[in-house]
C-alpha cells in the first residue's frame, strides 16, 4: 500500500488513513478546504442538492470521531430538511390535465411519463442495468409469458429509479440499478445516509413511484379493459406493500428508522385498519414485522413524514393489491 507523509509532523501514513495518528491532524485538510467552498457557493446559489453531494463528499474524508464529521453531519440533516419543505422539482415540464372525466387517467399517464421520463431513460443507459433486465426479463416470460413479464420488470425497474431519485435529491452517491433474475433488484449505496429522515424518505421512495406505477397501469386497464394490466397492477401492489415490510434491508425497515415508539404503534395500527378493509393476507406479515419493531429500541425523537408516508402508503397499496384481483381473474 503507497504511503504519505503527514504535512504536519513528517509521520508516514498509509492511504487508508483519514487522520494523522501521531499528531490528529487531517490527512485530506486541502481537498475539505475545497469541497467546503463548494458546498457553501451551491448554499450560495440555493442549490440544495449540489450542497449536499459536496459535504457528503467531505465526510467520506473524515474519520467519524472527529468534530467535524459531526458538524458537517448536522449541516446535511438541515439541508435535507430544507429540500423536504421544497416541492420536488419534476424532470420535464408536466401539462396539466385539461379533462376532468373520461380523459383524467390519460392525463395522469401523460404527466407522470413527462415528469420522470428523462430520469427513467437515464436508467437504461447504464449497461449493468440494461443487460441484468434482459435476463430478467427472460426467466420472467418463461414463467408467465411476455406481456406479464414486461409489466413486472418495468414495475420493478420503477421502483428502483424511485431510489434513485430520491438519492439523487439528496447528493447521495450510488450505482444505477442492478437485476438480479428471480429475485428482484437493488441500488448499491456509494454513501451512507447520516441522517434517519433521509435515509427513510430514501427507503420510502421506491414504494411511492412503484404505487405511481401501479396506479398509471391501473388506469391503462380502464382505459382498455386489458386484463393482463390488471394483473400488472396487482403485481405492483403487492410488491410494494411487501416491501413496505420492516424488517432486514425492506424499504420499510428504512421508513421505520426515524420513528418514535408511539408512531410505530400507530403504524402498526395502520396496518392492522388496512387489513380490516382489505383482507389483503400479505398485510398480516407486514403488521407482525410492525409490532415487532415496537419492541426494539429507536433513539429518534419521532418524524410525522415518514409516519404520515408509510401510513398512506400501505393504505392504496392494499387497496391495488386487492381491487385487481377479480378483475385479473377474468
Amino acid at each position: 500500500m503507497a504511503a504519505r507523509s503527514c504535512t504536519r509532523c513528517g509521520t508516514h501514513l498509509p492511504d487508508s488513513l483519514l487522520a494523522c495518528p501521531a499528531c490528529r491532524a487531517l490527512v485530506h485538510g486541502d481537498a475539505l478546504r475545497q469541497l467546503a467552498a463548494e458546498a457553501q457557493a451551491a448554499e450560495a446559489r440555493g442549490d440544495v442538492t449540489a450542497a449536499l453531494s459536496a459535504w457528503r463528499g467531505a465526510l467520506d474524508l473524515l474519520p467519524a470521531e472527529a468534530e467535524q464529521w459531526a458538524v458537517i453531519s448536522a449541516r446535511v440533516a438541515e439541508l435535507g430538511r430544507q429540500l423536504d419543505a421544497r416541492p420536488a422539482k419534476p424532470d420535464g415540464a408536466a401539462p396539466a390535465p385539461t379533462h376532468r372525466r373520461a380523459w383524467a387517467a390519460v392525463a395522469a399517464i401523460v404527466i407522470f411519463a413527462l415528469s420522470k421520463g428523462k430520469l427513467l431513460l437515464l436508467g437504461l443507459t447504464k449497461a449493468s442495468t440494461f443487460f441484468s433486465m434482459l435476463a430478467f426479463l427472460g426467466v420472467y416470460w418463461q414463467l408467465w409469458g411476455w406481456k406479464f413479464a414486461l409489466g413486472a420488470v418495468l414495475c420493478i425497474y420503477v421502483h428502483e429509479m424511485g431510489h434513485v431519485a430520491a438519492l439523487r435529491r439528496y447528493g447521495i452517491a450510488a450505482s444505477a440499478p442492478m437485476f438480479i433474475p428471480g429475485l428482484g433488484a437493488f441500488v448499491r449505496l456509494k454513501q451512507l445516509p447520516t441522517d434517519a429522515r433521509q435515509d427513510a424518505r430514501v427507503g420510502l421512495a421506491g414504494p411511492v413511484w412503484g404505487l405511481g406505477a401501479g396506479l398509471v397501469v391501473y388506469a391503462a386497464y380502464r382505459i382498455t379493459g386489458i386484463t393482463a394490466l390488471a394483473a400488472i397492477a396487482q403485481f405492483a401492489g403487492w410488491l410494494n406493500l411487501f416491501n413496505l415490510m420492516p424488517v432486514w434491508q425492506l424499504d420499510g425497515a428504512r421508513g421505520f428508522r426515524p420513528m418514535s415508539r408511539a408512531q410505530r404503534a400507530l403504524a402498526a395500527g395502520a396496518v392492522g385498519v388496512a387489513f380490516a378493509f382489505t383482507r389483503e393476507g400479505l398485510l398480516i406479515l407486514v403488521g407482525a414485522a410492525a409490532v415487532y419493531q415496537l419492541f426494539r429500541s429507536t433513539g429518534e425523537p419521532g418524524d410525522r413524514g415518514a409516519l404520515a408516508l408509510y401510513v398512506g402508503l400501505v393504505g392504496v397499496l392494499a387497496w391495488l393489491a386487492t381491487i385487481a384481483v377479480p378483475i385479473a381473474a377474468r
